[in-house]
Order: structure tokens, then sequence, then C-alpha cells
């Protein structure tokens, strides 16, 4: 038996085929291009993800005899995005992606009506899914008349597969409909924007059986019958069951483009002021929270751009050794900032900089600011009463030992560097898909990989870098103020 995992990403859609023992076989991608048709704006055609689908299937089957036997599919997708379909599931409109910022009015109003942040765990972001509809009706009546059934992108892809309307309870957590406490849609956060629960997909967990495969489908890619389709996940849930965070004080700390450090949580311990994303995992019976800051990696390609260097080049003349807090400082906030300020007008700054600054002292700044807009998330969770001890690093930054140093000395937890790279949505995808298909105890399927490096804080540093934290913490509002004069 096999098992495939897909990860429905903002750029491309990847593949991942694993065995009966979970190991990984094969993978396979294709990338599609995002529109933006005007400022703020970011669509996508989900053609083009059935599309890249197809293609995937194709290449895997001509590569891997072990498609032939595939038993279950999960789906991991980028969440938030609107997909509106009408009563014939005819798509109305491209998807408006996650990273679409045109209804931050309408978010604000739905954020500030009562009840809305007790019942749903979360401020109610420009990108999540309930305020794209609002603007839908706002300014395209027409198609908001039509909307029969909103879809996620992965329930979209569902969809496809199973031909069911139906979405898992991670992805649906952030929409601002779901009560993330009950696991259940809210009539009361339906109402406030004018939707109802018709238009929403039939809710079920991560890891349970939504359908199964479409005969046509089945035919097509050469596949036997009863192929059991999963609820699947949103990405971040999908990359912690791919790294095997499950329980109370499993997390990992991702430093991509931008910046993520997710835990599990056994129950549900909101926190919405301190914009946590608090969301529903993709397993049963648990929650995760999840800080989120908009420039991380992104952060030091920018120095690299500006400098003519590589980021490897940057932190590589930095050397092994982590350097005390140095004469600069940078605030990260280059496109604004999410977790802890919901605050998308501030924007970053260099402070310190004198005749005899030097490159170095300007990749060592940025690298610091980093990790302190990471150490803003860790004391959001551990404000909420979660623990932040021992995280997953990936990411493109975790290529940096001098920068994962930092890190841990900053945020005071050991981090672990996983071996190989199948660990993130697209494994914890096709875990999904085989826990839906043979029933087996997912803490039996979804264990943590090995680590072949550890990163221990720097005893001998902390107390610096805590006094260099508690400035960078007053540096925010005064950068505010002088862009609200």
């Amino acid at each position: 038996m096999a098992y495939l995992g897909i990860d429905l990403g903002t750029s491309g859609l990847k593949a991942l085929l694993i065995d009966a023992d979970g190991t990984p076989v094969g993978t396979a991608d294709r990338t599609y291009t995002t529109q933006h048709p005007h400022p703020g704006w970011s669509e996508q055609d989900p053609a083009a993800w059935t599309d890249a689908l197809d293609a995937v299937m194709s290449d895997l089957r001509a590569q891997h005899p072990a498609f032939a036997v595939i038993k279950g599919i999960g789906v991991s997708g980028h969440m938030h995005g609107a997909t509106l379909l009408d009563a014939e599931d005819r798509v109305l409109r491209p998807c408006i992606l996650w990273n679409d910022t045109r209804a931050f009015a309408e978010a604000a109003a739905l954020d500030g009506m009562d009840g809305v942040r007790e019942i749903s765990g979360n401020i109610v972001f420009p990108g999540f899914t309930a305020p794209k509809l609002e603007w839908v009706a706002r300014h395209e009546p027409q198609t908001f008349a039509r909307v029969a059934k909103v879809l996620l992108p992965a329930a979209y892809l569902n969809l496809h597969l199973s031909g069911e309307h139906v979405t898992d309870m991670s992805d649906a957590a952030g929409t601002a409909w779901l009560d993330v406490g009950t696991r259940k849609w809210s009539e009361r956060l339906l109402d406030a924007s004018g939707m109802r629960a018709d238009q929403m997909p039939r809710l079920v967990e991560g890891s349970d059986e939504a359908g199964t495969l479409r005969p046509e489908l089945a035919t097509r890619w050469g596949l036997g019958p009863n192929v059991i389709i999963a609820g699947g996940a949103g990405d971040n849930a999908a990359a912690a069951c791919g790294i095997g965070a499950l329980v109370e004080g499993q997390g990992f700390v991702s430093i991509g483009t931008s910046g993520v450090l997710l835990t599990a949580r056994d129950g549900y311990c909101p926190k919405p002021e301190t914009a946590l994303h608090t969301f529903c995992h993709a397993v049963p019976d648990r929650w995760y929270q999840m800080g989120v800051m908009l420039s991380a990696s992104d952060s030091l390609s920018w120095l690299a751009r500006l400098t003519g260097s590589s980021p490897s080049q940057l932190t590589g003349a930095l050397g092994d050794r982590v350097l005390p807090p140095g004469p600069v400082s940078f605030l990260p906030y280059l496109s604004g900032e999410r977790t802890p300020h919901n605050d998308a007008d501030i924007r970053g700054a260099f402070t310190g900089i004198g005749t005899q600054t030097t490159r170095d002292d300007m990749t060592r700044a940025v690298l610091e600011g980093v990790a302190f807009g990471l150490r803003d998330s860790a004391e959001a969770i551990r404000a909420t009463g979660g623990t932040v001890d021992r995280l997953w690093a990936i990411g493109g930054g975790a290529a940096s030992d001098y920068w994962l140093r930092l890190i841990a000395t900053v945020l005071n937890v050991t981090l672990d560097v996983p071996s190989g790279t199948a660990f993130g949505a697209a494994l914890g995808a096709a875990r999904l898909g085989m826990a839906a298909a043979t029933g087996a105890p997912i803490k039996d399927i979804m264990t943590p990989p090995d680590a072949h490096a550890t990163f221990e804080p720097e005893t001998d540093l902390q107390l610096a870098f805590e006094d260099a934290y508690a400035m960078f913490r007053k540096s925010y509002p005064a950068i505010k103020s002088i862009r609200n004069k």
C-alpha cells in the first residue's frame, strides 16, 4: 500500500508518495502564477490547481510503481482563500488568496463586533475568509448573489477528488466563521458577515475519511477503487503533522520568507489580543497556536540585495560563534507586522548606524531583529500558558548555524534541525491520508523525524540579549509614533 500527500502552495503544488511504513518514495511538483490585478489584490484561477494536480499524478504514475497501490490521499493547502461556487459547482471568480488585503475595512468592522473574537478565538485579519465575502457582497453583488458554496483551496481540491463539499477543522478555523472551541460552524459568526450554514462545506477532522476518489479520476490515473480521501489540513497544521507536533509543547519555528512559531495545545486557550492565531489542529481534540512575523528570511534577502551579496555570504562572514548584541539595531517590519502588533502600516528601521558601521554590523542587526520578532511570538504563546522549551527549526533560515544559535539564545529554547527534507506539509498530508485509510493510531503515524543537529542557548550571552530584547520592545511604539506624525 501507498499514500499520497498533496500540498497546494501559493506558488505551486507538490505531491509526496509514501509507502506503508511512511517512508518517502517520490515527489513531483508544478508551479503556477498569482494574479495581482490591483494593488493589494492576490488571486488564482482554481483551474491552475487541478491542472497542476493532473500533471504531478502523471509524473508519479510514470516514475513510481507504488503509485498504483495508493489507498489514501490527503490534501493540505494555503489557508483563508475564498473559492466561490454556484449551485452547479462552477467557479464564479478567481480565488481571493490569504495574502490579499483588499478587505481591510470589512475585517476591521467584523473584528469590532461583539462576540466575534470570543467565538472565533482570533482577531479578524484582512486575509481571513469572512471579510473577503463581505467585500464581494459590497463590490460584486451579482457574484455574491450566486454563491452556493464557499470552499477553501484545499477543500476545492477535496471536491475535485471526491465530489464532496468538505473541509477539515484546521482549515475552517481560519475563516472567522468557525467556533474554534467547539469545532462547529457558528451561526453568530455567519450572520455577522451575511452568510448561511448551507453555504459552508461539511466539517470533518483532518485524519478522518472525507470521501472516496471519484471513479473517473481513479480510471484516468490508473488507481484502484475505494481510494480514501482524508479531511486534510491547512498548511501549517499539516506541517505540524509532518514533523510530529501533536501534543502540548511540541512545535516548530519556521524561518522562511515569513517567520512562524507554532506549538500544539492539548486544550483551547485563545488570547486574540496578542495577535496569535489559535486554530484547531488537524487531529481530534487538539489545537495549535501560531505567531507570525511577516519578514523573517525576507529581511536577510532584502539586505543581501542591497549589498550585492547572497544571504549565505552575509551569514557566513560572521563565523560560527554567536557575538553579543551589536551596535546597530534593526526592526524587521519591512511589510508590516502580524504578531504581536497586528499593524499593516508599520515599517522597519535601522538605528545606531554611524560612519564606522560595516556590512557585518548590519547583518548582525538583521539576524537579531528577526530573532527578537520570533521572541515576541514565543512570549505571546507563553502568556496563554503554552510551553516553548524545545522546537524543530525548519525553513531556509535554518541553513545558518549562526542564526539558529542566536535564535536558541534569544528565545531560550533548544532547537533541533530535522534530518532529510520530507518533513513538511506534504508529508503531513500523506500521513493524514494514511490515518483516514487505515484507522491506525495517530500517534503511531505522526512521529517526529531524527535530528541531525541540535542548538542550545548560549547561556553566557543570555543576559545581554535580554537587555537588547527589552530595548527592541521599546522601539515599536517609538517608530509608530514617528509614522503617525
